[in-house]
């Protein structure tokens, strides 16, 4: 393998010894790179530097940007394409021949197929007459199996907590089991972004699966009343969705943009670094200069979840003790 060449720019020098250690192996597909602080500290470059080569690396495919995650190796490995029988356009229109017969429509098909729009297009696509485009049905068929869009809004919701089943019912402790519902809560919305904007606090959809789950995570709670109850179980959920709606609003500015939250950072970071200069600033310097620092929307939920359930604890130990 050719070495990097030494009248090459910096910003190049580094993207090719990231490119071998990719094509060695010593960076496999999904282990996440160097970011733009990494490269700063290990190569001692300006962030734009940084910038440039990570731009590079996924400009010549080798690195990707995952929601929540970081930059990644890719996997480059060939894939076989799926063609899709479904309009992508959210202004399709249902065909003058329905494919299928209404009366092969089941309550269960619609909601898979709802679920299947708002996780592919956000749920701004989703309308009953798209529905029905994507099903091959009319419009009115639908309406025999789903009263509304807000009845289907319950029904999508109520099928996702259905994918996370929560564990047995045997005692595992009050902390353990708001960390579990709040972990199980917090996959659904990283797998429908759109789910965080179907959740409410002050018109809570009717969703039985919800409800159980909530009941399995108060169930060590019986010493409490059922006033304190109800509010720690609410200020769970209202903290996961809270926390969740970051993460339908990335969803939607990359679907409009192309452009993912790191890269957007990397793109702001030669001007942060600018004000940084100043010493105004002292806090944001130290944590920005500090190349372990990660702070995503991972950790920041972590962190407050473990902050929420300290104060739990300290609400909860006089009727403990």
């Amino acid at each position: 393998m050719s070495q990097p060449d030494a009248a090459a720019t910096p910003s190049a020098r580094i993207a090719a010894e990231l490119r071998r250690r990719i094509e060695a192996g010593e960076l496999r597909p999904g282990d996440r790179v160097p970011s733009t602080r990494a490269i700063t500290a290990e190569w001692g470059v300006a962030m734009a530097t940084a910038t440039k080569v990570l731009t590079a690396l996924r400009e010549a495919g080798l690195v990707r940007a995952v929601r929540g995650v970081g930059t990644v190796v890719a996997d480059r490995s060939p894939r076989p394409s799926t063609p899709r029988a479904r309009p992508t356009s959210a202004a399709a229109v249902p065909p003058a021949h329905p494919s299928r017969a209404d009366t092969d429509l089941t309550r269960a098909r619609i909601v898979a197929a709802a679920v299947a729009i708002a996780d592919e297009r956000g749920l701004a696509a989703l309308s009953m007459r798209q529905l029905a485009a994507d099903l091959g049905v009319a419009p009115m068929a639908l309406y025999r199996h789903v009263p509304g869009k807000e009845e289907l809004l319950a029904a999508m919701a109520d099928d996702v907590f259905a994918e996370q089943p929560f564990p047995p019912a045997e005692r595992i402790g009050w902390r353990a089991r708001l960390e579990t519902s709040g972990r199980l809560q917090w996959a659904m919305y990283r797998e429908h972004p759109w789910l965080a904007q179907v959740m409410s606090m002050t018109r809570p959809l009717p969703t039985v699966r919800g409800m159980a789950h909530v009941e399995w995570a108060m169930a060590e709670f019986a010493d409490l009343s059922p006033n304190v109850m109800i509010h720690i179980a609410v200020t769970m959920l209202n903290y996961v969705r809270g926390t969740a709606v970051n993460i339908a609003a990335e969803f939607e500015a990359e679907r409009a943009t192309g452009i993912s939250s790191e890269e957007w950072m990397q793109a702001q970071e030669e001007t942060m670094e600018l004000i940084l200069r100043s010493g105004h600033f002292p806090m944001y310097a130290a944590a920005l200069s500090d190349p372990t620092l990660e702070l995503d929307l991972e950790s920041l939920f972590t962190f407050g979840l473990e902050r929420l359930l300290d104060g739990i604890a300290v609400l909860i130990r006089p009727a403990a003790g």
